[in-house]
């Protein structure tokens, strides 16, 4: 952490915007580590806003998805879905994959637990695509899991 505001105070100092939302960035993961999720969130909105001021579209979704985590923690989970929800949007408008994966994932546990097992297999099953495509070493425990909810489905429904 110690590093992360050093940093933001330096890009700060120098004008450095790229730098400045990537520090926030860092240390509002590292205050969601310390389970101070509020602040995190404080420091996600702040990183986002700099990434879309200067058109860093990728920062700006990776910023989106650590907002989700940081709702999602708190137990916001509506703000949660709606932060995954822009990030999942955003990726697949960039062409970002891994940030289209990495939302459809954690949106797709969301719904998991909430009991809409159709949209997290939906969901579920984009991520695995991607993990099969690159040759991602959980691919194959992804899509059991997938499986078992399909499983699920089908009896239930």
């Amino acid at each position: 952490m110690e590093f992360h505001e050093q940093n933001l105070s330096i890009a700060r100092d120098t004008g450095d915007r790229r730098s400045e939302a990537n520090a926030l960035g860092n240390l509002g993961l590292d205050y969601n580590d310390l389970g101070e999720f509020q602040h995190a969130i404080t420091l996600h909105e702040q990183n986002r806003a700099i990434a879309h001021e200067i058109g860093d579209r990728h920062s700006e979704a990776n910023a989106l998805g650590n907002l989700g985590l940081a709702y999602r923690n708190l137990g916001q989970i509506q703000l949660a879905i709606e932060s995954f929800e822009k990030h999942h949007a955003l990726a697949r408008k960039i062409g970002d994959r891994l940030g289209e994966a990495t939302a459809s994932w954690s949106l797709s546990s969301i719904y998991e637990k909430n009991g809409d097992l159709a949209r997290a297999v939906e969901l579920m099953q984009l991520c695995v695509d991607y993990e099969r495509e690159i040759g991602h070493s959980d691919a194959e425990i992804h899509s059991s899991h997938v499986e078992d909810l399909r499983s699920r489905l089908a009896v239930s429904g």
